[in-house]
Protein backbone atom coordinates (compact mmCIF):
# COMPACT_ATOMS: atom_id res chain seq x y z
CA UNK A 1 0.00 0.00 0.00
CA UNK A 2 2.42 2.40 1.07
CA UNK A 3 4.03 3.12 -2.72
CA UNK A 4 0.26 3.70 -4.26
CA UNK A 5 -1.68 5.01 -1.21
CA UNK A 6 -0.68 7.20 2.07
CA UNK A 7 -2.94 7.58 4.81
CA UNK A 8 -2.23 10.61 7.77
CA UNK A 9 -4.52 11.25 10.23
CA UNK A 10 -4.68 14.69 12.42
CA UNK A 11 -7.87 15.54 14.64
CA UNK A 12 -9.95 13.09 13.65
CA UNK A 13 -9.68 13.68 9.85
CA UNK A 14 -7.60 10.58 7.43
CA UNK A 15 -5.57 12.48 4.76
CA UNK A 16 -5.75 9.74 2.23
CA UNK A 17 -4.14 9.96 -1.22
CA UNK A 18 -3.62 7.84 -4.20
CA UNK A 19 0.45 8.53 -4.34
CA UNK A 20 1.07 7.04 -8.03
CA UNK A 21 1.79 10.63 -9.38
CA UNK A 22 3.69 9.54 -12.53
CA UNK A 23 0.88 7.62 -14.01
CA UNK A 24 -1.75 10.12 -12.90
CA UNK A 25 -2.70 7.32 -10.57
CA UNK A 26 -4.20 5.04 -12.91
CA UNK A 27 -4.91 1.69 -11.41
CA UNK A 28 -2.50 -1.10 -11.92
CA UNK A 29 -2.73 -4.26 -9.79
CA UNK A 30 -1.22 -2.51 -7.15
CA UNK A 31 -3.32 0.45 -6.86
CA UNK A 32 -6.41 -1.52 -6.39
CA UNK A 33 -4.65 -3.72 -3.60
CA UNK A 34 -3.43 -0.37 -2.22
CA UNK A 35 -7.20 0.97 -2.16
CA UNK A 36 -8.72 -2.14 -0.75
CA UNK A 37 -6.03 -1.96 2.10
CA UNK A 38 -6.36 1.70 2.87
CA UNK A 39 -10.15 1.10 3.15
CA UNK A 40 -9.43 -1.76 5.70
CA UNK A 41 -7.16 0.15 7.63
CA UNK A 42 -9.25 3.01 8.45
CA UNK A 43 -12.31 0.83 9.07
CA UNK A 44 -10.38 -0.35 12.32
CA UNK A 45 -8.47 3.19 13.04
CA UNK A 46 -9.11 4.54 16.25
CA UNK A 47 -10.08 8.33 15.81
CA UNK A 48 -11.34 8.54 12.42
CA UNK A 49 -14.04 10.88 12.17
CA UNK A 50 -13.98 11.68 8.65
CA UNK A 51 -11.87 10.96 5.36
CA UNK A 52 -10.21 13.25 2.75
CA UNK A 53 -9.65 11.13 -0.51
CA UNK A 54 -7.62 12.62 -2.93
CA UNK A 55 -4.81 12.30 -5.39
CA UNK A 56 -1.02 13.24 -5.65
CA UNK A 57 -0.08 15.22 -8.81
CA UNK A 58 -2.03 16.31 -11.74
CA UNK A 59 -4.87 14.42 -11.65
CA UNK A 60 -7.23 12.18 -9.14
CA UNK A 61 -7.35 9.28 -11.13
CA UNK A 62 -6.89 8.71 -14.64
CA UNK A 63 -8.50 5.26 -14.79
CA UNK A 64 -7.04 1.30 -15.65
CA UNK A 65 -3.59 1.61 -16.22
CA UNK A 66 -3.16 1.91 -19.93
CA UNK A 67 -0.45 -1.30 -19.85
CA UNK A 68 -3.45 -3.59 -17.93
CA UNK A 69 -5.50 -2.65 -21.13
CA UNK A 70 -2.33 -4.04 -22.95
CA UNK A 71 -2.39 -7.14 -21.51
CA UNK A 72 -5.61 -8.02 -21.53
CA UNK A 73 -5.73 -7.37 -25.61
CA UNK A 74 -2.72 -9.36 -26.00
CA UNK A 75 -2.90 -12.47 -24.01
CA UNK A 76 -6.75 -12.24 -23.26
CA UNK A 77 -5.75 -12.71 -19.37
CA UNK A 78 -6.53 -10.41 -16.85
CA UNK A 79 -3.97 -7.98 -17.10
CA UNK A 80 -3.59 -5.17 -14.33
CA UNK A 81 -7.23 -5.99 -12.89
CA UNK A 82 -7.39 -8.20 -9.71
CA UNK A 83 -9.51 -10.87 -10.51
CA UNK A 84 -10.72 -10.26 -13.73
CA UNK A 85 -11.29 -13.01 -14.77
CA UNK A 86 -13.79 -14.15 -11.77
CA UNK A 87 -15.30 -11.28 -11.79
CA UNK A 88 -18.72 -12.70 -10.96
CA UNK A 89 -17.08 -14.12 -7.53
CA UNK A 90 -17.95 -11.83 -4.36
CA UNK A 91 -14.69 -11.34 -2.55
CA UNK A 92 -15.60 -8.64 -0.29
CA UNK A 93 -19.86 -8.94 0.75
CA UNK A 94 -22.00 -7.69 -1.97
CA UNK A 95 -18.60 -6.52 -3.80
CA UNK A 96 -16.01 -8.06 -6.24
CA UNK A 97 -12.11 -6.80 -5.56
CA UNK A 98 -12.54 -4.30 -8.32
CA UNK A 99 -16.26 -2.78 -7.01
CA UNK A 100 -14.91 -2.65 -3.22
CA UNK A 101 -12.23 0.04 -4.68
CA UNK A 102 -15.41 2.36 -4.81
CA UNK A 103 -17.95 0.58 -2.93
CA UNK A 104 -15.93 0.25 0.08
CA UNK A 105 -15.76 4.04 0.88
CA UNK A 106 -19.89 4.28 0.66
CA UNK A 107 -19.84 1.34 3.44
CA UNK A 108 -17.13 3.32 5.29
CA UNK A 109 -18.70 3.84 8.91
CA UNK A 110 -17.70 7.87 9.03
CA UNK A 111 -18.09 10.39 6.18
CA UNK A 112 -15.63 10.43 2.87
CA UNK A 113 -15.34 13.53 0.84
CA UNK A 114 -13.66 13.01 -2.58
CA UNK A 115 -11.78 16.40 -3.46
CA UNK A 116 -10.98 15.95 -7.39
CA UNK A 117 -8.84 17.48 -9.35
CA UNK A 118 -7.50 17.21 -12.97
CA UNK A 119 -9.22 14.04 -14.50
CA UNK A 120 -11.28 11.37 -13.30
CA UNK A 121 -11.71 8.79 -15.71
CA UNK A 122 -13.65 5.35 -15.90
CA UNK A 123 -12.66 3.64 -12.69
CA UNK A 124 -11.34 6.89 -11.40
CA UNK A 125 -14.43 8.83 -11.30
CA UNK A 126 -16.05 5.37 -9.94
CA UNK A 127 -13.62 5.91 -7.12
CA UNK A 128 -15.02 9.45 -6.62
CA UNK A 129 -18.53 8.31 -6.81
CA UNK A 130 -18.14 6.03 -3.83
CA UNK A 131 -17.44 9.01 -1.55
CA UNK A 132 -20.05 10.84 0.55
CA UNK A 133 -19.31 14.46 -0.82
CA UNK A 134 -17.33 15.43 -4.20
CA UNK A 135 -15.35 18.91 -4.39
CA UNK A 136 -14.18 19.59 -7.98
CA UNK A 137 -12.60 22.22 -9.83
CA UNK A 138 -14.46 23.28 -12.53
CA UNK A 139 -12.34 22.03 -15.58
CA UNK A 140 -11.66 18.70 -13.76
CA UNK A 141 -12.09 16.12 -16.60
CA UNK A 142 -15.06 13.22 -15.85
CA UNK A 143 -15.84 10.34 -18.01
CA UNK A 144 -17.60 6.94 -18.31
CA UNK A 145 -14.77 6.01 -20.27
CA UNK A 146 -15.34 1.72 -20.42
CA UNK A 147 -17.15 2.09 -23.56
CA UNK A 148 -14.09 3.22 -24.98
CA UNK A 149 -12.31 0.01 -24.68
CA UNK A 150 -15.42 -2.15 -25.23
CA UNK A 151 -16.18 -2.34 -21.51
CA UNK A 152 -18.77 -1.45 -19.46
CA UNK A 153 -18.36 0.51 -16.02
CA UNK A 154 -17.84 -2.25 -13.30
CA UNK A 155 -16.61 -0.64 -10.16
CA UNK A 156 -19.97 0.02 -8.83
CA UNK A 157 -20.59 2.82 -11.28
CA UNK A 158 -24.04 1.60 -12.02
CA UNK A 159 -25.45 1.19 -8.51
CA UNK A 160 -23.24 5.04 -7.62
CA UNK A 161 -24.62 6.69 -10.68
CA UNK A 162 -28.73 5.97 -10.52
CA UNK A 163 -28.89 7.59 -7.61
CA UNK A 164 -27.17 11.13 -8.47
CA UNK A 165 -28.43 11.62 -12.11
CA UNK A 166 -30.84 11.22 -13.89
CA UNK A 167 -31.45 8.07 -15.91
CA UNK A 168 -31.02 9.46 -19.16
CA UNK A 169 -27.97 11.35 -17.92
CA UNK A 170 -26.30 8.41 -17.11
CA UNK A 171 -27.46 6.54 -19.82
CA UNK A 172 -26.05 9.14 -22.26
CA UNK A 173 -22.29 9.19 -20.78
CA UNK A 174 -22.18 5.96 -20.35
CA UNK A 175 -23.31 5.03 -24.13
CA UNK A 176 -20.99 7.66 -25.40
CA UNK A 177 -18.25 8.08 -22.79
CA UNK A 178 -18.19 11.55 -23.34
CA UNK A 179 -15.71 13.62 -21.31
CA UNK A 180 -17.61 16.44 -19.34
CA UNK A 181 -16.37 18.90 -16.76
CA UNK A 182 -16.38 20.03 -12.71
CA UNK A 183 -19.21 22.52 -14.08
CA UNK A 184 -21.36 19.61 -15.98
CA UNK A 185 -20.55 17.22 -13.36
CA UNK A 186 -22.25 19.48 -10.75
CA UNK A 187 -25.40 20.15 -12.66
CA UNK A 188 -25.44 16.43 -13.34
CA UNK A 189 -25.70 15.49 -9.70
CA UNK A 190 -22.42 13.84 -9.74
CA UNK A 191 -20.16 16.75 -7.85
CA UNK A 192 -21.46 18.16 -4.29
CA UNK A 193 -19.76 22.00 -5.20
CA UNK A 194 -17.32 23.21 -7.71
CA UNK A 195 -14.44 25.34 -5.94
CA UNK A 196 -10.95 26.24 -6.61
CA UNK A 197 -9.76 24.50 -4.23
CA UNK A 198 -10.84 20.99 -3.64
CA UNK A 199 -8.26 19.58 -1.03
CA UNK A 200 -9.08 23.09 1.10
CA UNK A 201 -12.97 22.82 0.94
CA UNK A 202 -12.58 18.90 1.53
CA UNK A 203 -10.54 19.38 4.62
CA UNK A 204 -12.66 22.58 5.83
CA UNK A 205 -15.74 20.48 5.85
CA UNK A 206 -14.12 17.24 7.53
CA UNK A 207 -13.13 19.32 10.18
CA UNK A 208 -17.00 20.41 10.59
CA UNK A 209 -17.74 16.89 10.36
CA UNK A 210 -14.93 15.73 13.06
CA UNK A 211 -16.57 18.37 15.61
CA UNK A 212 -19.40 17.03 16.03
CA UNK A 213 -20.57 14.07 17.55
CA UNK A 214 -19.33 11.23 15.50
CA UNK A 215 -21.88 8.92 17.10
CA UNK A 216 -24.40 11.11 15.30
CA UNK A 217 -22.53 11.55 12.06
CA UNK A 218 -21.95 7.47 12.02
CA UNK A 219 -25.59 7.04 12.88
CA UNK A 220 -26.59 9.41 10.19
CA UNK A 221 -24.49 7.82 7.42
CA UNK A 222 -25.79 4.17 8.29
CA UNK A 223 -29.31 5.86 7.73
CA UNK A 224 -28.82 7.79 4.83
CA UNK A 225 -26.98 4.69 3.05
CA UNK A 226 -29.82 2.48 3.79
CA UNK A 227 -32.41 5.47 2.61
CA UNK A 228 -31.08 4.42 -1.27
CA UNK A 229 -32.56 1.61 -1.16
CA UNK A 230 -34.88 0.15 1.61
CA UNK A 231 -38.92 1.13 1.70
CA UNK A 232 -40.08 3.45 3.18
CA UNK A 233 -41.70 1.69 6.55
CA UNK A 234 -38.42 -0.29 7.11
CA UNK A 235 -36.58 3.59 7.01
CA UNK A 236 -38.91 5.48 9.17
CA UNK A 237 -38.42 2.23 11.83
CA UNK A 238 -34.47 2.65 11.18
CA UNK A 239 -34.62 6.36 12.41
CA UNK A 240 -36.51 5.38 15.55
CA UNK A 241 -34.04 2.79 16.67
CA UNK A 242 -31.11 5.17 15.66
CA UNK A 243 -32.54 8.09 17.56
CA UNK A 244 -33.39 5.84 20.83
CA UNK A 245 -28.98 4.56 21.11
CA UNK A 246 -28.33 7.98 20.16
CA UNK A 247 -30.68 9.63 23.43
CA UNK A 248 -29.03 10.65 26.31
CA UNK A 249 -26.33 8.97 25.51
CA UNK A 250 -22.95 10.76 27.12
CA UNK A 251 -21.95 12.30 23.54
CA UNK A 252 -25.24 13.44 22.47
CA UNK A 253 -25.69 15.12 26.42
CA UNK A 254 -22.06 16.76 25.50
CA UNK A 255 -23.74 18.27 21.88
CA UNK A 256 -26.39 19.86 24.38
CA UNK A 257 -24.13 21.02 26.73
CA UNK A 258 -21.18 22.36 24.67
CA UNK A 259 -24.17 24.37 22.19
CA UNK A 260 -25.84 25.23 25.58
CA UNK A 261 -22.31 27.19 27.22
CA UNK A 262 -21.42 27.70 23.68
CA UNK A 263 -18.22 26.41 24.11
CA UNK A 264 -16.07 23.72 21.57
CA UNK A 265 -17.63 19.98 22.38
CA UNK A 266 -15.25 17.31 23.73
CA UNK A 267 -16.50 13.89 22.01
CA UNK A 268 -15.15 10.29 22.95
CA UNK A 269 -14.58 7.91 20.28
Amino acid sequence: MKDRVSIDLVDGVADVRLIRADKMNALDREMFEGIIEAGEKLASLKGVRCVVLSGEGRAFCAGLDMQSFAAMGNSGGEGGVPGANHLAKRTHGIANVPQQCAWQWRTLPVPVIAAVHGVAFGGGFQIALGADIRYATADTRFSVMEIKWGLVPDLAGTQLMRHLAREDVVRELTYTGRIFNGTEAKEYGFVTRVVDDPRAAAFETAREIANKSPDAVRAAKRLLNDAVTADAASCLMAESVEQEKLIRTPNQIEAVMSNLQKRAANYKD
